[in-house]
């Protein structure tokens, strides 16, 4: 995907969407320096380029009775691209998936799911992930606690790079 080149003021903006998608287009405005139609037009942009995928809520899973996180790290039998893009697709149709990396090395994927207990996970554990087609190995890892969590991108990176 080819970079889109960013200045200063599209930079703020992205930083302020990603901190707060429901800040109203005067917010915005003001908080980068710009008036709100400018403003406006710069989002839209970042929207049409891609950059901006969407907006959402980031939920409180524990609160609304999600207590299990587990990464999943899982082997596949064949790594012809063919049977990678099937079992992404199936990955897609797992709703305690929330994400799925390939990964280059022993494991294939690795697997973020999240289940309202243990055995919720364990029976999707031994009736959909280990027995599904090309699987070959299963192995996981119960998270104790989350100590960090920040949806997005480290955008004061690129801040750096410009400089």
């Amino acid at each position: 995907m080819k970079r889109v080149k960013l200045d200063a003021i599209d930079l703020q903006i992205l930083k302020e969407l990603q901190a707060d998608g429901r800040i109203t287009n005067v917010e915005l405005s003001e908080r980068v320096g710009i008036s709100a139609p400018p403003c406006l037009r710069r989002v839209r942009a970042l929207e049409k380029a891609g950059l901006i995928q969407g907006y959402h809520a980031d939920l409180n899973g524990r609160a609304l009775g999600f207590e299990v996180t587990v990464f999943a790290m899982v082997g596949l039998h064949s790594q012809a691209e063919a049977d990678l893009k099937a079992f992404e697709a199936l990955v897609g149709s797992w709703p305690l998936v929330r994400e799925c990396h390939m990964l280059n090395g022993d494991i294939d994927f690795i697997l973020k799911c999240v289940a309202p207990d243990l055995s919720t996970f364990q029976s999707f554990l031994t009736e959909k992930l280990t027995p599904a087609p090309n699987v070959a190995s299963v192995r996981t890892s119960l998270t104790i606690r989350q100590s960090k969590h920040l949806p997005g991108v480290p955008l004061e990176a690129l801040e750096t790079e410009e400089e």
